[in-house]
């Protein structure tokens, strides 16, 4: 099928309208690819027809639609950096601040955008791994995406030796998994920390968080800057006073505000958008304060090898 600019068009505002993701003229070799070759599974002879059928509320074929543009590349410990931050730093840190709250030993965590589940049971795991104790604790994950092929995939929690292969370490996938006739599936104690939801980003988190960490990884970058703007500060507005947001590797949230000041370690950058910092003065200090005694230095000391540092090592 030869497809006219203006139906090219027509495609990119439907595919923006329903997941805010950007497609533009470019993208014709997705349309053609994603969508044209599956007309008949839409139910449809035509573009022009699909677009009639959503547009009427046939959810059916907004479903179809959805997981047909959907890009759905995950891993296990995708990136690694970011595992070894939550267990190393973040992690601790927001652990420390619930010390003296009513709820000491309750952790919320979410996958913004779960596809096949792979992230979330990463976190699942990598929980599992940093607290010995676990099951003394009230810890939640919340697993969302818009597709519901990518979250039926993730709910049966089973992946092939070629999707184990990339990011699961061998003494964790016989740990953490079961071997059965298709592949791999995840054992029951971490399936049960996790819950799959749809839900759809551009639309409001109503009833959702607060969270004490956050993945929303790789999905923005889908968004024109206007939407990942909102989504962002929409996804602060679910977050602990001391929250950690992760993003993609290649997303920088930088531009958005004081409040969006990057927070590094190793390799990995976070956000914690609504924690309060002491702001300090250029202003010239007093006499006063100039002469007050300085307190004892301190010596440098290494920081230490983290454990899921030791975990993820063997990856590289």
């Amino acid at each position: 099928m030869s497809l006219t600019p203006q139906q090219i068009q027509a495609i990119c505002r439907l595919t923006d309208k329903v997941t805010g993701i950007q497609w533009d003229s470019s993208k014709d070799y997705l349309i053609e690819s994603r969508i044209v070759a599956r007309l008949a599974e839409f139910g449809c002879t035509s573009l022009d027809a699909l677009i009639a059928k959503i547009d009427a509320g046939d959810v059916v074929a907004k479903n179809a639609f959805i997981d047909a543009v959907t890009t759905r590349e995950t891993l296990f410990f995708r990136d690694e950096s970011p595992y070894i931050a939550l267990e190393h730093k973040a992690l601790p840190e927001i652990i420390d601040a619930k010390t003296s709250s009513y709820f000491p030993k309750r952790l919320r965590l979410w996958s913004a955008a779960a596809s096949t589940g792979q992230e979330a049971y990463s976190l699942a795991i990598c929980l599992l791994e940093m607290l010995p104790d676990i099951w003394n604790w009230d810890v939640q994950i919340l697993a969302t995406d818009i597709s519901d092929a990518a979250l039926a995939t993730a709910s049966r929690g089973i992946y092939s030796d070629f999707e184990t292969g990339r990011g699961m370490r061998p003494d964790l996938l016989n740990k953490y998994f079961q071997k059965v006739s298709n592949g791999w599936q995840v054992k029951d104690e971490v399936r049960s920390l996790v819950t799959f939801q749809k839900r759809n980003l551009l639309q409001p988190f109503d009833g959702l968080g607060p969270f004490d960490v956050l993945f929303c990884r790789y999905v923005a970058i889908y968004f024109d800057l206007p939407v990942r703007r909102e989504l962002f500060e929409r996804l602060s507005r679910t977050m602990t006073a001391d929250g950690c947001l992760f993003v993609g590797a290649s997303e920088n949230l930088s531009d958005f505000g004081a409040k969006w000041a990057p927070q590094f370690h190793c390799r990995a950058v976070y956000y914690q958008p609504n924690k309060a910092r002491t702001t300090f003065s250029l202003q010239p200090q007093s006499p006063a304060a100039v002469l007050a005694p300085a307190g004892p230095k301190l010596s440098a000391v290494p920081a230490p090898v983290s454990k899921m540092a030791r975990i993820l090592a063997p990856m590289k």
